[in-house]
């Protein structure tokens, strides 16, 4: 994978959260491709839980400033920019203090889901893409983990499917078990239809629950991998069924000869 440019989108990333399946892979899957000589970068919502002294968070002035609209109304875009020690990687934050300032990542202190999840999506996914556009780095895939990160193959495919600069990327999305058993805002699917992405494009997000906003992400991708050796069996079968390449679960001592062969052979 030398000098290939691979762009991980992740709802969470070590260390800068807690681990789980999907923050550790967010950091284990950069980490082998920086090491085999590829471009990468990592982006994730900059969530009022990350300590920002500690890891020495620093805004980018020159990435910071435009507005983003979402659901009609124009939210402040904040970039911000660490380094994983040690690791030479940096990772792009992607913040909105109307989105991102309260102290937890994607539920209350009660463990009730955020109301605005669905609009936190969607302003991730314009931000990652308005910031790669800034920074006029053109990825050969793009890599998504985690259902925060879930709306970015969409707005490739549909919002940003005439911009140049990504008329050559690939989208894969890792699957990973179900993380929340609510259902986001029932108004979401109007929300993303009004940044004129065509209903059946998305459909599934008329019940917009885990397995259905994961199904859209999976449609609109160009390689499906499944990171978690319990996923479910309904969403096992429609990646199966999707036609679109997808890698079984490969074990973590076994993932990184399997995904770069993924790469290379099922998606570039």
């Amino acid at each position: 994978m030398k000098d290939k440019r691979i762009l991980y989108v992740s709802s969470e990333v070590v260390p800068y959260l807690a681990e789980n399946e999907v923050s550790l892979m967010s950091y284990d899957v950069p980490k082998m491709i920086n090491d085999q000589g590829g471009q990468i970068r990592i982006f994730m919502p900059r969530y009022g839980n990350i300590n920002e002294r500690r890891h020495q968070l620093h805004e980018v002035i020159r990435l910071s400033g435009m507005n983003l609209v979402v659901n009609d109304l124009d939210m402040p875009l904040i970039i911000k920019v660490a380094s994983i020690p040690k690791e030479r990687i940096q990772v792009y934050f992607i913040d909105n203090d109307e989105y991102f300032k309260r102290k937890a990542t994607f539920t209350d202190e009660e463990g009730v889901m955020y109301p605005d999840n669905d609009e936190r999506a969607i302003f991730f996914a314009k931000g990652v893409v308005e910031t790669v556009k800034k920074l006029n780095w053109v990825p050969d895939i793009i890599h998504v983990h985690g259902w925060m990160a879930a709306m970015l193959p969409i707005y490739m495919k549909h919002y940003y499917k005439h911009e140049a600069l990504f008329s050559d990327t690939k989208i894969v999305t890792s699957v990973y078990t179900q993380s929340f058993d609510e259902t986001l805002d029932p108004e979401m699917i109007k929300k993303v239809k009004f940044d004129g992405v065509p209903h059946e494009a998305v459909s599934d997000l008329e019940i917009p629950n885990y397995e259905n906003i994961l199904k859209a992400s999976i449609l609109h991708s160009d390689g499906v991998i499944i990171a978690s050796n319990n996923l479910s069996s309904s969403l096992t079968k429609f990646i199966e069924s999707s036609g679109k390449p997808f890698l079984p679960f490969v074990p973590k001592d076994a993932f990184a000869e399997a995904y770069t062969n993924f790469y290379k052979n099922e998606v570039l």
